[in-house]
């Protein structure tokens, strides 16, 4: 587990949810209370009576929490009809989202909050689930048939927890070959491809657009700071500094070069375009820009307090020009973070559109703060059955992970309810 304020050296330390493994059956009450403030969300009684059964299963101690052992346990429960609800009931799900989001404002919210996009896999057999493919997998660190959500998180000083959530849907799905999956899978008839930065974008405008969750920060990892239409849709957001991760072999300038404009044809046409002038330096690797840093300018910062002592690294910051096709693109921060006496191939590179005033404690708070969103993912599957599932349709997977964000938050809001010294496991009596 994480040790709580991991990045204390920033704007601000963020409080961790401690779980133990008691029942506290008294919280029942708050736990109906919390779920009549989604009736509306669905159109007769007994939907609603279902969804609180399966959130009761997924925070009970049941050793597995699919839908049967679930249904099995949990009074008044059936298991025909909570696979019902699961994969084929429409849920209002934008009205769903709209009022946890309020919720997650009231307990959570921060002017200086921080989004996190980040990506997690669950290995399964077979060919049949939604958007299953042979794909790379973060939890076991390699290519295995699984499939893979894209999540938007959000961190405060007063605790973390998943906003949404998209599942991706592999690019061979949309073939004519695979036209009978997605029938079987209930694909929506409007879905297409999209790639991880394009589902992360989808979520982060529609969190702007809604303008309830408040946020200054953003970050993300090399899959989402590599894609140019995921930083663009960041710096359409006035006032949002974002810190992403970039592979080693990125190009920039330490100083942007002179451009020339050149005249040529192209198909019997005249065109213009711009060139680095003649003499210029050529772009350098961020590796080689950082192996050729003298030690003067790395500082060492401890980031947090781990099991076997402090865990320490060295930062460096420096303004480059970032280069694409050959041409400069946006000038940003360059931060790279390197362990203690590790080689080049280990050191991390960030870049960030922070003022130039920026100091660099910022840095190095924004570049650990993903552990929040990860936490949330360690919470979800080992305490409310996360990666327990076994749906197989579109609708059911996401309705899933809607659960799961809802009861983890229902944590938070307890813990926020009860002070910050509860150590509790909020366990709803089945």
């Amino acid at each position: 587990m994480v040790p709580e304020n991991r990045v204390s050296d920033g704007a601000f330390p963020i409080p961790k949810l401690f779980i133990g493994k008691e029942d506290i059956a008294e919280f029942i009450e708050e736990f109906k209370g919390f779920h009549v403030q989604f009736a509306d969300c669905f159109s007769r009684e007994e939907p609603r009576e279902t969804f609180s059964q399966y959130m009761a299963g997924q925070m009970s101690q049941l050793e597995r929490k699919s839908i049967e052992p679930i249904a099995l346990n949990v009074k008044d429960a059936k298991v025909r009809s909570m696979q019902h609800f699961i994969s084929n009931v429409v849920w209002d799900e934008p009205r769903l989202i709209s009022t946890y989001h309020g919720m997650v404002s009231d307990d959570l919210g921060d002017p200086d909050g921080v989004l996190i996009f980040d990506e997690s896999g669950f290995v399964k057999k077979g060919s049949d689930s939604a958007g299953v493919a042979r794909q790379y997998c973060g939890n076991v660190g390699k290519v295995e048939n699984c499939q893979v959500g894209v999540y938007a998180a959000y961190a405060s000083r007063h605790g973390y927890c998943i906003l949404d959530n998209r599942l991706f849907i592999p690019e061979k799905w949309f073939g004519e070959d695979y036209e009978e999956r997605r029938r079987k899978c209930r694909f929506p008839e409007d879905i297409s491809f999209r790639t991880k930065p394009q589902l992360a974008v989808a979520m982060l405008e529609e969190i702007a657009s809604e303008g309830v969750i408040p946020f200054r920060y953003l970050v993300a990892d090399t899959v989402y700071g590599n894609s140019p239409e995921f930083l663009e849709a960041v710096e359409k957001i006035p006032g949002v500094v974002y810190m992403v991760s970039l592979p080693l072999d990125t190009l920039c300038w330490v100083q942007g070069p002179a451009m020339l404009e050149k005249t040529y044809r192209y198909g019997g046409e005249e065109r213009k375009k711009l060139f680095p002038a003649e003499g210029e330096e050529k772009p350098i690797t961020f590796q080689n820009l950082a192996k050729a840093t003298n030690d003067y300018f790395w500082y060492r910062r401890t980031v947090s307090e781990g099991t076997k002592g402090p865990i320490t690294y060295e930062f460096m910051k420096k303004r480059v020009v970032l280069a694409r096709a050959g041409k400069p693109e946006r000038t940003v921060w360059l931060i790279v973070r390197r362990p203690l006496g590790g080689n080049v191939s280990s050191y991390s590179y960030f870049i960030s559109n922070a003022r130039r005033a920026t100091r660099l404690k910022t840095f190095v708070w924004l570049s650990g703060i993903r552990w929040a969103i990860e936490q949330c993912f360690e919470e979800a599957k080992t305490d409310l059955g996360m990666d327990h599932y076994e749906v197989r349709k579109y609708p059911g997977w996401r309705h899933h992970m809607i659960t799961c964000m809802l009861a983890h938050f229902f944590l938070w809001h307890m813990r926020i309810k009860l002070g910050e010294k509860s150590t509790s496991h909020y366990a709803i009596a089945a």
